[in-house]
């Protein structure tokens, strides 16, 4: 089973109760049941969908049923066409480990082991995992390519997708720089509000609300008697202001003459400009890296970061400022996971391009996770599939990425992030890492010649542009 992304939007239980309306984030969730009997016959069972609605369903056999099977029901269910088999999974959700169910896992035994996963692949105290209890849930696939996502016209399943990307957004899953957030806050004024209209809804109104337009990180008000006064009418704020310049500028079709009309239009603007994250569609898994050290008293520290894995590459993620800390395509690294005995840690570790003070060399990143493993899979088989789409080239003609059809997409396709610190771009500064060269059986870290790759385990160099630097002679160690 594979471990894919964790996500705050939405949930399905294996048990029974109803679930509250809303979107609780990761360590907030209340249990919800999704499973009233648990007979050899019938079983009602209870599917949330991104938006947290509860889809439930009545299945004969339930400890046996499987997940292509449930797949299946719910699509007839929600009467989705043949694309949403390959553009949703389900899932197994909870707020210590989230699972993206293949088509033969069976979702209910699947639930009974699921104390013995977060012992092998979390680090929840004891009494976590005891009381944890899984839940489904219908969201996207992660290996469903974004450029098949932009060929659907279904106004449900674009709807689907917009929720889950919403809610991503919001919860600051996907990090954005504010010009981002505000174009698309503004297009769920759109699908919320119908179109702009002067004095409706005023900054007033949306600074209610903010929340549900923008990201709570910059929805934050001050305290005390200066936000009393504030919220007597005073001017809008530069959040609920430029939300509000952005959804003025939101373009409406000219044959649109009802709101339903054009709310497809609108759900693919958003997918669209979602699609500019590269990370979006990722499965995400939790670790820690090293901080740079700053003195001998601050030695040792680590910082909690989230891994967002794609058919793209891996993004790592700052959890606390909410920006990228580094970001790769599978061309440029290599990887390796490592699990040591009991009283250490599992790792991921990534290799890349860096340079020490101009000197091109090997850079080392260490990621503390006992989801090494999953992330290690998980990258491998991203690769595998990627190798698999694309036709085959001439060994003569593989000279980088650029003339491997389909490595990279056209920028027309992928327009990249260029604003001078955005939270897309990377900050390697602020991370520590391992500067090696192997020179026969030797590690030598600190400035060294670069010569080689110290894994074995990354894209072949006639699919990308991962190559290792020669050295010269004019490279001398100091």
């Amino acid at each position: 089973m594979e471990k894919l992304r964790n996500q705050p939007t939405t949930m399905t239980k294996m048990d029974g109760a109803e679930g509250s309306a809303g979107q609780p984030g990761p360590a907030e969730r209340s249990h919800r049941s999704s499973v009233s009997s648990v007979g050899a016959r019938a079983a009602d069972v209870l599917v949330y969908l991104a938006d947290d609605t509860v889809v439930p369903l009545a299945v004969e056999n339930l400890p046996s049923l499987s997940a292509h099977e449930l797949h299946r029901t719910i699509r007839e269910v929600l009467q989705l066409p043949d694309i949403a088999l390959e553009t949703f999974a389900l899932w197994l959700v909870s707020p210590l480990l989230e699972v993206q169910l293949k088509p033969k896992h069976q979702p209910y035994k699947l639930g009974r082991q699921w104390p013995e996963l977060l012992l092998r692949f979390t680090d929840a105290p004891f009494d976590d995992v005891a009381t944890d209890e899984p839940s489904l849930q219908f969201r996207r696939n992660v290996f469903f390519p974004k450029r098949r996502e932009l060929q659907i016209h279904d106004e449900e399943v674009l709807r689907l997708l917009y929720e889950e990307a919403k809610g991503n957004v919001l919860a600051a899953r996907y990090p954005c720089d504010v010009e981002d957030c505000e174009a698309l806050g503004a297009l769920v004024c759109r699908v919320q509000f119908g179109p702009f209209q002067p004095g409706q809804p005023t900054a007033c109104t949306l600074r209610e609300q903010l929340d549900s337009f923008l990201p709570a990180h910059l929805c934050k008000r001050g305290h005390g008697l200066f936000a009393a006064l504030r919220g007597r009418g005073a001017k809008a704020g530069p959040s609920e202001q430029g939300l509000l310049n952005a959804y003025r500028k939101v373009k409406e079709e000219a044959s649109a003459s009802e709101r339903e009309a054009s709310l497809r239009t609108h759900y693919h603007a958003y997918l669209t400009k979602c699609h500019e994250l590269p990370y979006y569609g990722c499965a995400f898994f939790h670790g820690e890296v090293d901080k740079p050290a700053q003195g001998f008293l601050h030695r040792g520290r680590r910082k909690p970061v989230t891994i967002a894995i794609s058919l793209e590459g891996v993004h790592v993620i700052d959890n606390r400022e909410k920006h990228v800390l580094l970001g790769l395509r599978f061309q440029e690294l290599s990887w390796d996971h490592t699990c040591p005995e009991e009283e250490e840690e599992p790792v991921l570790w990534l290799e890349f391009d860096g340079n020490s003070e101009g000197i091109p060399v090997n850079k080392l990143l260490k990621i503390y996770s006992k989801q090494a493993e999953l992330m290690s899979s998980l990258i491998e088989y991203c690769i595998e599939l990627n190798q698999a789409s694309e036709p085959a080239v001439p060994q003569d003609s593989a000279s980088g990425p650029a003339s491997v059809p389909g490595s990279l997409p056209p920028p027309t396709q992928r327009p990249q992030l260029r604003r001078q610190g955005s939270v897309v771009c990377s900050r390697i500064q602020h991370l520590s890492t391992i500067d090696y060269v192997e020179e026969g059986e030797q590690i030598k870290p600190v400035k060294p010649k670069r010569s080689t790759s110290f894994f074995s385990r990354q894209l072949s160099l006639s699919q990308g542009s991962y190559t290792a630097v020669q050295p010269t002679e004019s490279l001398e160690q100091s």
